[in-house]
Protein backbone atom coordinates (compact mmCIF):
# COMPACT_ATOMS: atom_id res chain seq x y z
CA UNK A 1 0.00 0.00 0.00
CA UNK A 2 1.41 3.35 -1.08
CA UNK A 3 0.17 6.13 1.40
CA UNK A 4 1.43 9.40 1.25
CA UNK A 5 0.34 12.24 4.59
CA UNK A 6 -0.23 15.42 3.37
CA UNK A 7 0.09 18.34 5.94
CA UNK A 8 -1.97 21.50 4.80
CA UNK A 9 -2.78 24.26 6.72
CA UNK A 10 -4.97 27.33 5.61
CA UNK A 11 -3.86 30.32 7.57
CA UNK A 12 -5.49 32.13 4.53
CA UNK A 13 -5.46 35.86 3.14
CA UNK A 14 -3.08 36.73 6.17
CA UNK A 15 -0.30 34.21 4.49
CA UNK A 16 -0.84 35.19 1.14
CA UNK A 17 -0.61 39.01 2.16
CA UNK A 18 2.20 38.74 4.48
CA UNK A 19 4.07 36.24 1.21
CA UNK A 20 3.83 38.82 -1.20
CA UNK A 21 4.95 41.69 0.83
CA UNK A 22 8.21 39.81 1.65
CA UNK A 23 9.03 38.21 -2.35
CA UNK A 24 7.70 42.15 -3.33
CA UNK A 25 10.81 43.40 -0.58
CA UNK A 26 12.93 40.76 -1.92
CA UNK A 27 12.66 41.77 -5.43
CA UNK A 28 13.23 45.37 -4.85
CA UNK A 29 16.49 44.40 -3.34
CA UNK A 30 17.25 42.00 -6.25
CA UNK A 31 16.75 44.94 -8.30
CA UNK A 32 18.55 47.68 -6.63
CA UNK A 33 21.75 44.91 -6.47
CA UNK A 34 21.77 45.01 -10.35
CA UNK A 35 21.48 48.83 -10.37
CA UNK A 36 24.29 49.03 -8.11
CA UNK A 37 26.52 46.40 -9.87
CA UNK A 38 25.69 47.55 -13.57
CA UNK A 39 26.20 50.92 -12.58
CA UNK A 40 29.65 49.93 -10.64
CA UNK A 41 30.76 48.10 -13.75
CA UNK A 42 29.92 50.98 -16.00
CA UNK A 43 31.78 52.83 -14.17
CA UNK A 44 34.51 50.51 -14.29
CA UNK A 45 35.09 51.79 -17.79
CA UNK A 46 36.43 55.12 -16.72
CA UNK A 47 39.89 55.46 -14.40
CA UNK A 48 38.56 59.13 -12.59
CA UNK A 49 35.26 57.02 -11.44
CA UNK A 50 36.70 53.77 -10.13
CA UNK A 51 36.87 54.37 -6.67
CA UNK A 52 33.25 55.41 -6.96
CA UNK A 53 32.24 51.94 -8.82
CA UNK A 54 34.04 50.05 -6.24
CA UNK A 55 31.40 51.56 -3.80
CA UNK A 56 28.66 50.49 -5.54
CA UNK A 57 30.09 46.94 -5.67
CA UNK A 58 30.43 47.27 -1.73
CA UNK A 59 26.85 48.52 -1.82
CA UNK A 60 25.85 45.94 -4.05
CA UNK A 61 27.39 42.76 -2.00
CA UNK A 62 25.69 44.46 1.30
CA UNK A 63 22.53 43.88 -0.26
CA UNK A 64 23.45 40.54 -1.11
CA UNK A 65 23.38 39.94 2.51
CA UNK A 66 20.19 41.40 3.16
CA UNK A 67 18.60 38.58 0.81
CA UNK A 68 18.89 35.76 3.72
CA UNK A 69 17.42 38.54 6.41
CA UNK A 70 14.13 39.06 4.08
CA UNK A 71 14.12 35.37 3.79
CA UNK A 72 14.20 34.56 7.48
CA UNK A 73 12.28 37.14 8.60
CA UNK A 74 9.54 36.22 6.38
CA UNK A 75 9.96 32.31 7.55
CA UNK A 76 9.40 33.77 11.34
CA UNK A 77 6.73 35.73 10.42
CA UNK A 78 4.70 33.54 8.99
CA UNK A 79 5.85 30.93 11.89
CA UNK A 80 4.18 33.57 14.13
CA UNK A 81 1.14 33.85 12.09
CA UNK A 82 0.73 30.01 11.97
CA UNK A 83 1.10 30.02 15.73
CA UNK A 84 -1.11 32.39 16.41
CA UNK A 85 -3.92 30.89 14.12
CA UNK A 86 -3.08 27.62 15.99
CA UNK A 87 -3.62 28.85 19.67
CA UNK A 88 -6.99 30.46 18.13
CA UNK A 89 -8.21 26.88 16.66
CA UNK A 90 -7.47 25.59 19.98
CA UNK A 91 -9.61 28.01 22.15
Amino acid sequence: MNRSAELDIDIGNEHIVIQRRYEALGAFNDFLIAVWFLIGSFFFLSNSLVESGTWLFIAGSAQLIIRPVIKLTSLIHVGRVLEKQHKKRIN
